[in-house]
């Protein structure tokens, strides 16, 4: 049963940075399509940004696009999400998710599609 645990969540001021892990175990992420989502109150959770190892592809909703990164350390079986610039309305719960088999990034991901997801890491952005 494979298992993925973020970290790297906190609080931070607007302009600031962070950056979110995201270790898998008991499934090796080289094999999977990997997705972080955003949660906030009363919402789903968000597609925020996407890495396909599939076709290549990347996405990030269009709010972060410029500001957050996406990367992977297939020694480390663990992918990243780099957030810089962050500003208040990046506030939220970030989870990781990956999907098994073919799986672009060129049509939105749904988290409870995924096949594994993680339980995630709270962002909080203000002064």
């Amino acid at each position: 049963q494979g298992q993925l645990v973020e970290s790297g969540g906190g609080l931070v001021q607007p302009g600031g940075s962070l950056r979110l892990s995201c270790t898998a175990s008991g499934l090796t992420l080289e094999h999977y399509t990997v997705a972080w989502f955003r949660r906030v109150p009363g919402k789903d959770h968000e597609e925020i940004a996407c890495d396909s190892i599939t076709d290549g592809t990347t996405y990030f909703e269009d709010s972060v696009m410029g500001r957050f990164t996406i990367s992977r350390n297939y020694v480390e079986n663990a992918v990243y999400l780099e957030m810089n610039n962050l500003k208040p309305a990046d506030t939220g719960l970030y989870s990781c998710a990956v999907l098994g088999g073919l799986a672009t990034c060129q049509v939105p991901l749904v988290y409870h599609g995924m096949t594994y997801q993680g339980k995630g890491t709270t962002v909080t952005v203000s002064s």
